[in-house]
């Protein structure tokens, strides 16, 4: 239109040129004023719109962000069938997370219960042989004293069996690792496009999670008494899937986050998972003491107590009623102090640790960087999960790669537990 304007002006002054000088002089002027007027108003109206349609193609294009197609009708949808079986497995999920919910509180509940009857019978069972062997002879309080130590002790022994504290730690434990895995799947779904492969990686990690920490007593609990002291695994061991490239050609990774990773790793099995499993051989041995202690002791009661009486000798007696008092000691100690859960915990957190080393040992090994984790998001998991802030973690892996052979670090990985 400006171009229009213009033409039409300067053939005006051109042909009023013929009529005389002075008349093409002004009028040339006045084109001449009014064609930048013009110019800067059309102008003015199409500058948003080539800006707005730059910023657009930045947007979509990006500088430093990937995008394989830059039509969207191109983009695959996610496919309804891979959506409807990840809800199925979150539905399961979230089932499984409130089953052993409920058997946590149900078997803690056996732990109290069952404490506070043997520790009952226990107690009744010595006082009646101090009666019997205090007062004349009562055939009746001896038979009663000699019974009751027999069932303290053989509920003694299917207690120290099972280990209900260890029971319900092991079901919390589950609980606690459902709902992480519950909160991972629907992550997944409202992030973008899942896959077949999250399909299978949640299916083999809902498995690996059974397989852990099963329900059942009979042919599957767990052995509460092992012979070496390992740290638990729950999860599945499988080729990684390919993880969704971020931005930059390196997906994050460069030898010093590497180097990082591996002086982390380090520490972790020196520090932090040694140290649990070596209170977690602690607690296994001293619960295995206790467990051998608490039904000895109500078996030699039980013996004392069939022998007391006022005819017999009185160091029958003092082991009916000595031998007593110490069984309830020893149960309330392993029993109310929970030994058995804290070997549980103990072996837990080793787990955890051994986890996080195999998470680093499968994004380090893998030689194509694109098929990693994206570097700085895996190296802000790894700190949270450590309980500590990104420049900690690089100052940690700093401090451990300054020390000389011999030297050990002086401080944990986990600023957790």
């Amino acid at each position: 239109m400006a171009t229009l304007q213009a033409s039409t002006l300067w053939n005006s002054s051109s042909a009023t040129a013929a009529a005389g000088g002075s008349t093409t002089r002004r009028k040339t002027i006045n084109a001449a004023l009014n064609f930048p007027k013009i110019h800067k108003t059309n102008l003015s109206l199409s500058l948003p719109i080539l800006r707005t349609r730059r910023f657009m193609e930045e947007i979509e294009f990006g500088s430093g962000y990937t995008t394989k197609t830059s039509d969207p009708s191109e983009k695959k949808p996610a496919d309804p069938l891979v959506v409807a079986k990840l809800y199925a497995i979150l539905e399961a999920v979230a089932d499984r997370a409130e089953m052993h919910s409920n058997v946590c509180e149900q078997r803690n509940n056996w732990n109290s219960l069952l404490l506070t009857s043997v520790n009952g019978l226990i107690l009744a069972a010595a006082t009646m042989a101090g009666i019997s062997a205090a007062g004349p002879a009562l055939p009746a309080l001896k038979l009663s004293s000699t019974l009751l130590y027999l069932s303290a002790t053989g509920m003694l022994v299917v207690m120290n069996k099972i280990q209900p504290s260890q029971l319900a730690e092991e079901q919390r434990n589950a609980a606690r690792l459902f709902r992480n895995l519950h909160s991972q799947i629907q992550t997944t779904l409202s992030a973008g496009h899942p896959t077949n492969g999250d399909v299978s990686e949640a299916m083999q990690r809902v498995l690996a999670l059974d397989k852990a920490y099963p329900l059942p007593l009979l042919g599957a609990m767990l052995e509460k008494f092992p012979a070496a002291v390992a740290p638990a695994v729950w999860w599945p061991d499988q080729p990684r899937r390919q993880p969704t490239q971020i931005r930059g050609t390196g997906n994050d990774w460069n030898g010093e986050l590497e180097e990082d990773m591996r002086e982390v790793i380090k520490v972790m099995k020196i520090k932090d998972r040694e140290d649990y499993l070596r209170l977690g051989k602690k607690a296994l041995k001293l619960n295995k003491a206790l467990a051998i202690s608490g039904p000895v002791l109500t078996g030699l009661a039980a013996v004392g107590a069939s022998l007391a009486g006022p005819s017999a000798s009185w160091a029958a007696a003092v082991v009916g009623v000595a031998a007593g008092a110490l069984a309830a000691v020893v149960n309330t100690l392993q029993h109310g102090g929970q030994v058995g859960m804290v070997f549980e915990m103990y072996r837990s957190n080793a787990g955890f640790f051994k986890l996080v080393q195999d998470s680093i040992d499968s994004n380090i090994e893998e030689k194509d960087l694109q098929r990693r984790e994206n570097g700085e998001l895996f190296e802000m998991k790894v700190a949270l999960k450590l309980g500590r802030s990104l420049s900690e973690l690089k100052d940690l892996a700093a401090k451990s790669r300054s020390l000389q052979n011999n030297e050990e670090i002086d401080e944990f990985a986990s600023k957790l537990f």
